[in-house]
């Protein structure tokens, strides 16, 4: 080779070598002896096979036949190679791409074979890694729990990841090629669409929610956030991220809906108090007038008619309070099932002919500590319920169980906490509640009835059941009936023997002396009216303080009659105080509502003496003698 090959050899980048008829190197550029490790001179005479193919990119042996190289010397014809393996003098490998064509002469008989090769190790470890790029791209996108899709710039579904299948019941195979327009509520479908063609002319959008369609045809929401898919240069469709984020909109509603009962609550409690405190005077006046007029006075049906409508309005004062969680608790432990057959005799006589009452009442069942007339309560009222979703008959079953809620099942509604229950289930055969319907049927005033219900029954079960430590949920479909379950805490107590009431005497006289304390002027004036014709001796005290000055000067109180709520000092304060004093001080605590200052949960003592507002003059005398005689 003359001196201008040379430098042309020199200044080409690939390796270039040739060979003999006998595979024999004749000449090295410098470009491919650097490659290979050895220096030009050393290679010149050597069988190139046996310097660079000591294997095949495997690890097998690599046979002479096999060498494209001597298949160029056997056939003369040109060949190449991809990704073929050359070995180093210092025993390191490097991939290679080479190519073998014939040198031939004048006459054109084969004299041997130019080799160029290129090390490619640069461009195998960009395509290794592009391999372990999108090896991890598919392994995240497979593993996703988040629906990935792409779409093409005309809103056909290019691909869509497993999670697809998972979240909305499709499969995929059914949904690929086609448009994304029907998975999308249609009302939803406008900003859909339009967030589509901002992301086709490469905008970024926020974050959105639209429903998506699962295969059931129910929807699910979903958040979705959408970027453009570039291809050289250009916008050529888009790739959508959908999580599901319907369990997590339910929450968000049920803690809202929580919240605005919460408000309404505080609100109806602090009305029901006041009430409560007109109803005493209403009632209690009416009362009294009715006990000064004759039998025949035509007065008195006026008077019996103002005090049946204060009762009424009494009943809904009562049951806003146990809706807004502010009665006066006297909780006792109770055997749930014979709460409920108890009350069979009742609900049975009371049902229409068409509407069967079964039980299902486990056999061994745990205690729990609540109010005797609230469970009555939340029994009736859910039986009541059932009643009136079954116009045409059918069947109401009471059920009880003990339950064990655990972490995944206590966070299906907002309230619920882990632990041990028991539970009570109210199902019937009716009507069913539609879905829009069932976030509100708890709200007072809500009813479905036309006039026939006031609106507060469930609101009324509500409020008692969590009052009293327990949770309520409802499942129902149209058409399909519903179960109310409602989950009381169990308690591991000891169940304290039953104690024998005193007989009761309607002797209801006394003559011992009577402390009244209540801000209210007109309460004091009607239960010292009431009083004093029974002949007890009455002192009247506004306040707390004032109670404790009277009692201080005077030792011959039998009894305290006080108000719960009270400013500055409430009646469990003052009961305090004056046990401190006197400790065989005697107390009756009356009430028509209670708030956090008295107790945060409304519970009083089991042994404690309670009177509730409204009363009537035989409800107060009857309990102070009880009291008393007690």
């Amino acid at each position: 080779m003359d001196h201008r090959g040379e430098l042309i050899l020199d200044a080409v980048s690939d390796g270039i070598y040739g060979i003999d008829s006998e595979g024999r190197a004749t000449f090295v550029s410098r470009a491919g002896a650097r490659m290979i490790g050895w220096e030009p001179s050393e290679m010149i005479g050597q069988l190139m096979h046996d310097v660079l193919h000591h294997s095949k990119p495997d690890g097998a042996a690599y046979p002479l036949d096999e060498c494209p190289i001597y298949a160029t010397l056997a056939d003369g014809a040109v060949h190449r190679i991809d990704e073929e393996v050359f070995w180093r003098k210092d025993g390191t490998s490097f991939p290679v791409d080479y190519t073998s064509t014939p040198i031939r002469d004048k006459s054109g008989r084969l004299l041997g074979a130019l080799v160029t090769f290129r090390d490619i190790t640069r461009r195998k470890q960009s395509e290794n890694a592009l391999r372990d790029s999108e090896r991890r791209y598919r392994s995240l996108v497979e593993a996703a729990r988040d629906v990935i899709v792409t779409l093409s710039a005309e809103g056909r579904i290019t691909s869509l990841n497993p999670a697809f299948e998972a979240v909305t019941g499709w499969s995929r195979d059914e949904w690929l090629g086609q448009s994304f327009e029907p998975l999308v509520h249609p009302q939803d479908l406008p900003m859909v669409l339009q967030m589509f063609q901002q992301t086709l002319i490469g905008k970024l959008n926020p974050a959105y929610e639209a429903r998506i369609r699962s295969r059931s045809d129910k929807y699910l929401v979903g958040e979705i956030t959408a970027t453009p898919q570039i291809e050289a240069g250009r916008v050529v469709g888009a790739l959508a991220f959908v999580r599901d984020v319907t369990r997590r909109k339910e929450l968000e509603e049920q803690l809202a809906q929580t919240q605005r009962m919460e408000l309404i609550g505080r609100f109806a409690g602090g009305i029901a108090h006041d009430f409560n405190n007109l109803l005493t005077a209403i009632i209690g006046f009416s009362e009294l007038v009715m006990s000064d007029l004759s039998p025949d006075s035509a007065l008195r049906p006026d008077l019996e008619e103002i005090k049946k409508t204060g009762e009424r309005a009494s009943a809904l004062t009562k049951q806003l309070l146990a809706f807004s969680r502010k009665q006066v608790l006297q909780p006792r432990l109770l055997y749930l099932n014979d709460v409920v057959q108890k009350m069979l005799g009742l609900l049975q006589g009371s049902e229409a002919e068409n509407i069967a009452l079964t039980t299902r009442l486990s056999a061994v069942l745990g205690w729990i500590k609540i109010d005797p007339v609230q469970i009555e309560q939340v029994i009736l009222n859910l039986v009541v319920n059932a009643r009136d979703a079954m116009p045409e008959g059918g069947t109401i079953t009471l059920v009880t169980d003990n339950v064990n809620l655990d972490g995944a099942h206590a966070q299906e509604h907002i309230g619920a906490r882990p632990g041990a229950y028991v539970m009570l289930q109210v199902i019937d055969t009716g009507l069913g509640i539609d879905a829009y319907i069932r976030p509100h049927i708890f709200e007072p005033f809500f009813t479905t009835k036309k006039g026939k219900g006031t609106g507060l029954g469930l609101a009324t079960v509500l409020g008692i059941v969590q009052q009293s430590g327990g949770h309520i949920t409802v499942s129902s479909e149209r058409g399909k009936g519903s179960t109310f379950s409602v989950y009381f805490p169990r308690v591991n107590e000891a169940v304290a023997p039953v104690k024998p009431r005193p007989a009761f005497t309607e002797v209801l006289e006394g003559t011992e002396t009577i402390l009244l304390v209540d801000e209210e002027k007109a309460i004091r004036e009607l239960a010292r009216r009431t009083l004093k014709t029974k002949g007890y001796a009455v002192l009247e005290a506004s306040n707390g303080l004032h109670a404790l000055a009277i009692c201080d000067r005077n030792d011959s109180i039998d009894l305290v009659i006080t108000e719960l709520v009270m400013p500055d000092m409430n009646g469990l304060q003052l009961a305090d105080r004056l046990k401190a004093m006197r400790p065989e001080k005697k107390v009756l605590y009356m009430s028509g509502y209670i708030d956090s200052s008295v107790a945060e949960d409304g519970i009083l003592g089991e042994n404690a003496a309670f009177l509730s507002k409204p009363f009537t003059a035989l409800d107060l005398a009857r309990k102070v003698r009880e009291v008393l005689d007690g």
